[in-house]
């Protein structure tokens, strides 16, 4: 899945697939997860956030399915 950089300490980079709902982000660890039955309006207002971070932990963060991709 092709990423976009993002401005955040927390986090690198963000991908999202609207066919399937799919939402990847890859930390500034360098670990990336896949985030499952997410809508495009989280993917967007993630993307829009002031602090994506925050947004990640207030709207994302143990609300989907997810799998760590190795």
């Amino acid at each position: 899945m092709r990423r976009e950089s993002i401005e955040s300490s927390f986090l690198r980079s963000v991908g999202y697939e609207a066919e399937t709902a799919v939402l990847e982000i890859e930390f500034a660890s360098g670990d990336v997860y896949r985030y499952f039955a997410v809508p495009p309006s989280v993917h967007r207002g993630l993307m829009d956030a002031a602090s994506p971070g925050a947004f990640f932990n207030r709207t994302i963060s143990d609300k989907y399915p997810t799998r760590q991709q190795y």
